[in-house]
């Protein structure tokens, strides 16, 4: 196992990418597409000074469908390493962004890639692997505009556990207001005490304002999704709904639902089966016990359910 680990420390300073060049300028369409899906009303993000979000930063180098530009052999040469070694699957685990200078409409984004990190092996709750980190440098016009870190774990999957209980939610003083009142079934909307924007999730901030004056209004309840995901690996039986318990490692869809009042959260998507969740299918908010603990708000589907 020592020589596996030796050979992928050789990869680290190798360059994963290459005078690598974003395929479109930054520009305003794409600022404003990002913002309506993040809720995002920020006013720096529009008009004629406008800048891009910051964390954006990442989303003007991506390939897309057709591929990257500038990608050298190395990372995919690290990858097959441990492929053949058994650590086959992979799980992005986290993120780190530097921001040295706002991007604006019309600059050309080039960026280079570096293996800056190979772990020694670790065993994690997923199985047994190595984390690899690759630092992104962006470049706009040619000056050094932000740094973008990205880590991954590839490893070994480890042996399926019993079910256990659900992950507790991360209640801190920014939202334990909002959990509070889920207890009690209602679920808390934020609005500025200023310019009366609705926020959620919970901030000690108006993201529209910067206003820290605030209160809430209550969710009628009623909303659509918005957009959804399939999770399908790894298996989580922790996440199963009771209506689906038969198929317990099974696929799961996570909704981002749309509410009345115009703010999104994350939620499931309960009384339809994971492939019947649709864009723009109605659901009502409803609270189910996930143990004797534990309560969450949860949306039913108002058409097209089987259960």
């Amino acid at each position: 196992m020592n020589d596996i680990h030796d050979r992928l420390k050789t990869y680290e300073g190798r360059a994963a990418a290459t005078a690598g060049t974003g395929k479109d300028l930054v520009n305003e369409p794409m600022i404003r597409h990002w913002c309506e899906a993040m809720g995002d009303t920020n006013p720096a993000y529009a008009g004629p000074e406008a800048v891009a979000p910051p964390t954006m930063l990442q989303a003007w180098t991506m390939g897309g469908l057709s591929g990257h530009t500038g990608r050298s052999d190395a990372y995919d040469e690290l990858l097959a390493l441990l492929d053949g070694a058994g650590y086959t699957s992979v799980v992005a685990t986290d993120c780190e962004q530097e921001y040295l200078r706002p991007l604006r409409p019309g600059d050309a984004i080039t960026f280079d890639a570096v293996i800056e990190s190979v772990s020694e092996r670790k065993t994690t709750k997923l199985g047994t692997g190595y984390f690899v980190t690759t630092r992104m440098d962006v470049r706009a016009d040619g000056e050094l505009a932000g740094t973008h870190r990205f880590r991954i774990l590839k490893y070994t999957p480890g042996a399926p556990k019993p079910k256990g209980k659900r992950p507790r939610p991360v209640i801190n003083r920014d939202n334990a207001g909002f959990w509070e009142d889920v207890a009690a079934h209602r679920l808390l909307i934020q609005r500025c005490g200023d310019c009366a924007t609705l926020r959620f999730p919970w901030l000690p901030g108006c993201n529209a304002c910067g206003s820290r004056a605030w209160d809430t209004v209550e969710a009628s309840g009623s909303g659509t999704v918005f957009s959804y995901v399939v999770m399908h690996h790894p298996p989580f039986p922790a996440f199963t709904l009771p209506e689906h318990a038969a198929d317990a490692a099974g696929p799961y869809a996570v909704g981002l639902i749309e509410l009345a009042e115009g703010v999104r959260m994350v939620s499931n998507v309960v009384g339809v089966p994971y492939d019947k969740v649709r864009i723009g299918m109605p659901v009502r908010l409803e609270f189910l016990r996930v143990d004797a603990e534990l309560e969450l708000p949860v949306f039913r589907a108002q058409d097209g359910g089987e259960g």
